[in-house]
């Protein structure tokens, strides 16, 4: 079985990790966990010209964050879980909703985990729902993984 792990380093994907790393998973099971770069946005403002050197310091602290995010990740995965899944990682570039979704279909996996924010209303309608645009869009099975500790 190939699962795709996609997270962000917040407490929602951490219960996506825990899920991964307590279950039971058939033998040869393989886990790609991978964590998305976004591209920077610049500030709007004319009068301000950034220096040069600025979208490639921005570039490399989402990298920065992003490895600390799998590496933290795979330390939690337990020792007894290394044995039965195969665990590699990987940085993707560009807007969440797209690169989880086109790094599965590239993968071929057969499940993606992803955590859910559970955010609802208007902050949902300004945010977005990475978690329910991948379900929807996704041509293999999604699992969205809650926090009980964030639900209430």
């Amino acid at each position: 079985m190939r699962i795709l792990l996609a997270i962000d380093g917040s407490s929602f994907s951490d219960a996506a990790v825990t899920e991964i790393a307590t279950r039971p998973w058939p033998a040869e099971s393989e886990v790609r966990i991978i964590s998305v770069v976004e591209p920077p946005l610049l500030p709007t403002v004319e009068t301000w010209v950034p220096p040069d050197n600025y979208i490639q310091a921005l570039e490399q602290a989402g990298e920065d964050q992003a490895r600390s995010v799998l590496s933290k990740a795979v330390d939690r995965i337990p020792s007894e879980q290394r044995d039965k899944l195969r665990v590699s990682t990987e940085i993707v570039k560009g807007h969440p909703k797209h690169a989880i979704i086109d790094a599965a279909e590239t993968w071929e996996a057969d499940l993606i985990v992803v955590g859910s924010h559970g955010y609802r209303g208007l902050t949902k309608l300004w945010l977005g729902s990475v978690s329910q645009a991948v379900a929807s869009h996704a041509k293999c099975s999604v699992e969205i993984v809650r926090s009980r500790q964030h639900d209430a």
